[in-house]
């Protein structure tokens, strides 16, 4: 069962839930999946999941299932994480699991829904992300948003016999709401 914490106009936000332990497993077991978010070499079962799961909803981050509007389906997962409170600033991931929603604009969706709960109710004044070289497709939508390159840590990722960049971005709640 999904909560509508953050609503959208194809997609919702909502807590994420241990029963969905299995379908996390089977994403995190997809390379296309796994690639882009650092998880590609991890060895990933339903008992470590659930215990993740569980360690998120005790800390009680901003971690998400992105479920689909009309079929109530988890699509993948979005959030938060390590907020500093004092500095305003935070890290933003995505990703999403189920193939037929990508390149759909869903991605787009999902992360401007997080920046508005970021920034008009976590009170964030600087949200950053890292995405690696090879992905065109993410770095040219977060572009699109109003994320900017800051920084990029040169050859810092290894995956099949290659090394690419870590490239990170970020968007100042200054920037957000000039946009809009």
């Amino acid at each position: 069962m999904y909560f509508k914490k953050i609503e959208g106009e194809r997609i919702y936000l909502s807590p994420v839930d241990i029963n969905d332990a299995e379908k996390y497993v089977k994403w995190l077991s997809d390379r296309s999946v796994t690639n882009g978010i650092r998880q590609t070499r991890k060895i990933i079962n339903t008992v470590g999941e659930k215990e993740w799961l569980s360690k998120i909803l005790e800390k009680g981050e901003y971690t998400f299932g992105i479920i689909d509007k009309n079929t109530d389906e988890l699509i993948g997962n979005c959030g938060i994480m390590n907020v500093n409170e004092i500095d305003g600033t935070a890290t933003l991931g995505i990703f999403i699991g189920e193939e037929d929603y990508r390149n759909k604009g869903i991605g787009k969706e999902t992360l401007n829904l997080l920046l508005d709960f970021g920034f008009n109710q976590l009170r964030l004044h600087n949200i950053d992300l890292g995405v690696f070289s090879f992905n065109e497709r993410a770095i040219s939508c977060y572009k699109k948003i109003g994320f900017k390159e800051y920084g990029r840590r040169h050859e810092a990722y290894f995956m099949d016999g290659k090394w690419f960049d870590i490239i990170e971005m970020e968007m100042l709640e200054e920037d957000y709401k000039n946009k809009k």
